[in-house]
């Protein structure tokens, strides 16, 4: 991990987006079970919104701007690198965050729940 890219996930925590602040609120209360997220994390080339470890997951809030074909084009390579390096990536729209955070939720549990059973299996 370059200096560069842990200077600018320091700035990255330190403006999130409203979005990503009202997610972290819910996920930070996941701890007391065991999933610890972290926020604004490097992973090789790129930034992930939020990450945790144990078991292996990145959520990515996207804009509108992710709709694009150039964004969409560039999300499968990252998602692709993501997921040969063994996270699971769950991307959900900024607006879900606001109109359906239950839905928002019950998708990144249930990645985690996968994630668990995957880590379980021989």
């Amino acid at each position: 991990m370059t200096r560069p890219m842990v200077k600018l996930a320091r700035a990255l925590r330190k403006r999130m987006t409203p979005h990503e602040v009202r997610l972290w609120a819910r996920l930070k209360t996941w701890r007391a079970e065991g999933f610890v997220f972290r926020r604004q994390v490097p992973l090789g080339r790129y930034i992930v919104d939020f990450a945790c470890f144990t078991p292996k997951l990145v959520i990515e809030i996207d804009g509108g701007q992710h709709s694009g074909d150039d964004h969409r084009a560039a999300d499968a390579i990252r998602d692709a690198w993501l997921e040969a390096e063994g996270f699971r990536v769950v991307r959900v729209w900024n607006m879900d965050v606001y109109n359906n955070m239950d839905g928002v939720l019950t998708a990144i549990r249930d990645a985690l729940d996968a994630g668990l059973r995957d880590m379980r299996q021989p």
